[in-house]
């Protein structure tokens, strides 16, 4: 270990860790001074205010494995005893200014598009062109100004930023590139001196991506500002994952995070059968059956609304025999204890990536269920065999996807398709853990 410093050096920071859940994790130990987040290293370092509160922190954090969002992360003094300009500029490859940044989007749990994009970035400057496509590292786009000065001030004023409050943090470097080519202006791609470029290509179907859901963000609710700064609110930015609107009886107003369930199975249920269900619909913070009340539960979800979409869309399911009551609580979160579980830190949590895709997928239960992260040389015989005592499988279908072996399984009742889910979600299937969730088509 390095001589005590009171600059720690923290690896194995995923891109979905914010800067935010860093200073949570060590401002119980003293004041920070600066945080540096070196996004292509998957890497932070971080100054507290004096070598003593450096110490204290990691010496706790010796006992104690550190973890953020279900990721485990691993700190040590840094070779640096005090941070300065020189390394907080270090950050990649993109120092030497250009009009041309590339943006990449850590933690994007809502939809990115280049409308999106121009209002946050055009006050600083006339925006030319923006290009947006995905890559290994993340969401990224590339945003051409008209003049040097403009993108040298976007970057100094957004690096960091988040485009919604706590997520789509903006992560800005200048490219190298001397010109962007833009052939078509969509929700991809637009080249704001051409108004008159195609939107298509002739014969060409849109390509899959953050923007696809039906145009999302051609819609500006009357009384919300522009995104940016300050930011748009949550519930504002969550319609627009739905294609513009909520669904019909989702009114995206509710702050109550806890939810009652009750008529339920006492001799099938557990606290994980109950996580496997209402993940569907948002995080899950912790869970507890209710000792006094063995076919009783409160589920505390990560917010008012993913705990209105789990009311909405669970109401009057049933499961192991039992027709569920779904109501919010009136205990505004779960207290910690002995008898609640914990899941706050689970990486099997659904929303922490792809949040905009999986509320879009949102649907109450229905026959066919859909399994992903599943071993490519699987068979179907293998999937019946894994689900088929659960119910009468009717119809499946295994195909790839982007490369990856997905299947669609579809059994005669949603209460049998609900049962594999509850039971199946999260187990293993040769060798790999397999995520389940409700589809939403009526046939294969």
């Amino acid at each position: 270990m390095a001589e005590p410093s009171k600059v720690i050096h923290v690896r194995n920071v995923g891109h979905e860790i914010s800067e935010n859940d860093l200073l949570q994790l060590f401002q119980p130990f003293g004041v920070i001074t600066k945080l540096v987040m070196l996004r292509a290293k998957n890497q932070a370092l971080l100054q507290m205010q004096d070598v003593t509160t450096a110490v204290n922190a990691l010496q706790f954090y010796t006992n104690v494995q550190p973890s953020i969002r279900g990721r485990n992360v691993y700190i040590q003094f840094s070779s640096h005893q005090e941070l300065t300009t020189v390394e907080q500029n270090a950050q990649g490859r993109g120092d030497e200014p250009n009009r041309i940044l590339l943006v990449t989007i850590h933690h994007m749990l809502y939809p990115i598009t280049v409308e999106v994009l121009h209002q946050v970035f055009s006050p600083h400057g006339f925006v030319e062109k923006i290009v947006t496509f995905q890559k290994s590292a993340g969401f990224q786009a590339l945003i051409q100004f008209q003049l040097k000065q403009s993108a040298i001030a976007a970057r100094n004023s957004l690096q960091g930023r988040n485009i919604y409050d706590g997520c789509c943090q903006l992560d800005i470097q200048f490219s190298n590139l001397d010109e962007l080519q833009v052939n078509y202006n969509n929700e991809r791609s637009r080249d704001f001196t051409n108004p008159s470029l195609p939107s298509e290509q002739r014969g060409r179907s849109s390509q899959p991506g953050y923007g696809d859901a039906g145009g999302v963000y051609g819609f500006q609710p009357p009384g919300v500002r522009p995104v940016g700064f300050p930011q748009m609110d949550n519930a504002a930015a969550i319609a627009a994952a739905f294609g513009g609107g909520l669904p019909p009886g989702i009114t995206g107003t509710n702050d109550r995070c806890t939810i009652l369930v009750s008529n339920l199975n006492t001799d099938r249920i557990d606290e994980d059968k109950l996580f496997n269900l209402f993940s569907l619909y948002g995080n899950i913070v912790r869970i507890k059956l209710l000792r006094n009340k063995p076919d009783h539960a409160l589920v505390q979800m990560g917010d008012g609304f993913q705990a209105e979409l789990a009311v909405h869309f669970l109401k009057g399911a049933t499961l192991f025999e039992k027709r569920l009551e779904v109501n919010f609580s009136k205990h505004p979160n779960i207290t910690t204890g002995a008898e609640t579980h914990e899941y706050s830190n689970s990486n099997l949590n659904r929303f922490n990536r792809n949040a905009a895709k999986n509320y879009r997928y949102c649907c109450s239960p229905t026959k066919m269920i859909h399994l992903s992260t599943l071993p490519q040389d699987v068979t179907e015989e293998e999937i019946v065999t894994h689900l088929e005592e659960h119910g009468t499988i009717a119809n499946t279908k295994v195909f790839d996807m982007n490369g990856k072996k997905q299947a669609l399984v579809m059994f005669e009742t949603e209460e049998q398709a609900t049962e594999a889910l509850v039971c199946k979600h999260a187990t293993s299937l040769g060798g790999q853990m397999i995520r389940i969730s409700f589809s939403q088509l009526q046939n294969i």
